[in-house]
């Protein structure tokens, strides 16, 4: 049975004017996919950059890397997902601003009962993000509770769940923001300290803040705006984590440069290349439930739009102006 969808879809590359919703047909699961109906949609930076064509793909292209809702069809070889479950994932291919798509099911993992649809879009891409962040990329001399980490973008969907992880391990987090407000937010949930780049010298006062040490490691999603200060936070054998570029790609750079700065070193990270079985999306998955379900990480949604006006969703987040998570409503 073949039926249609909505779906959010650009056929060139460009400003969130290039956000239309198409009706696009949907068939029937093959061998190790789902069929599944969105109850909620992630909204994530990574969307932006495949809008704009930072992150190439072909053309047309529906977008959207996470979201939650309910299992219509299960395709042959498919055993951890059923017709009726409540699901969720943060997984390629793009597409899932949509009501309804046909996927691969290796990301997509069952939603535990006490976490609603919501939740679960706006927190799988996110916090599947921080659970590698702080689990699975450590420094060379490992990371323990009492270490400094410095995190950028602290008010958003990832920086607010990675604050309040990072206090459950025990971790010492500095956090920057935009704002007053926002450094507010971000020490509301966990932050020791917070650092508005826009009024303070971020690295001056990191190294205040660690009596001249500097941190183990740095996570940073902004990019170009904070990645030469952010070498200059990071103690000798300490670890630069890039994960993004909100103000756009990192210059290149020599490596001869990390030498003098205390033999640092620096790791270009992404999700994709940690969700690569269904046992590891599984594990990291779990992880990230029990987190959320013991109350150590609370998933803050302080955005909601339907799925027409993703276009303004899309205007709000690439000019700051959220905090915490954003998700799509079908």
């Amino acid at each position: 049975m073949t039926q249609t969808s909505r779906a959010v879809r650009i056929h060139a590359t460009g400003g969130p004017e290039q956000l239309v919703i198409d009706n696009v047909p949907v068939g029937e699961p093959g061998a190790g996919e789902v069929r599944i109906r969105h109850q909620a949609i992630g909204l994530n930076y990574i969307d932006v950059y495949q809008r704009s064509g930072l992150y190439p793909n072909s053309m047309p292209l529906a977008l959207g890397m996470e979201g939650a809702g309910v299992i219509e069809a299960v395709g042959a070889g498919v055993t951890h997902l059923q017709v009726g479950d409540r699901a969720a994932y943060a997984a390629n291919p793009p597409g899932s601003y949509c009501d309804v798509r046909v996927m691969p099911a290796m990301n997509v993992c069952k939603l535990p009962d006490g976490i609603d649809f919501e939740t679960g879009a706006a927190m799988m891409l996110k916090g599947l993000t921080v659970q590698y962040l702080l689990k699975r990329c450590p420094p060379v001399e490992g990371l323990k509770a009492g270490d400094f980490v410095l995190f950028h973008a602290a008010a958003g969907g990832v920086g607010l769940i990675a604050c309040q992880w990072a206090k459950a391990l025990g971790l010492r987090l500095i956090g920057t923001a935009g704002s007053d407000e926002k450094c507010a937010l971000a020490r509301e949930h966990g932050a020791e300290f917070t650092i508005n780049y826009r009024s303070e010298d971020f690295a001056a006062r990191v190294k205040e803040i660690t009596s001249g040490k500097g941190v183990k490691v740095v996570y940073d999603s902004v990019g170009k705006d904070t990645f030469d200060k952010s070498l200059d936070c990071l103690m000798p054998f300490g670890l630069m984590v890039s994960f993004g570029n909100a103000s756009g790609p990192v210059a290149p750079f020599a490596p001869g440069i990390l030498g003098p700065k205390g033999s640092i070193y620096v790791t270009r990270q992404t999700l994709f290349s940690h969700i690569t079985s269904r046992e590891r999306t599984q594990a990291m998955a779990d992880d990230l439930f029990a987190v959320v379900l013991n109350g150590q990480v609370k998933i803050r949604i302080d955005q909601r739009f339907p799925l027409t006006e993703v276009q303004a969703a899309h205007k709000s987040l690439e000019a700051r102006a959220t905090t915490g998570c954003t998700v799509l409503l079908p």
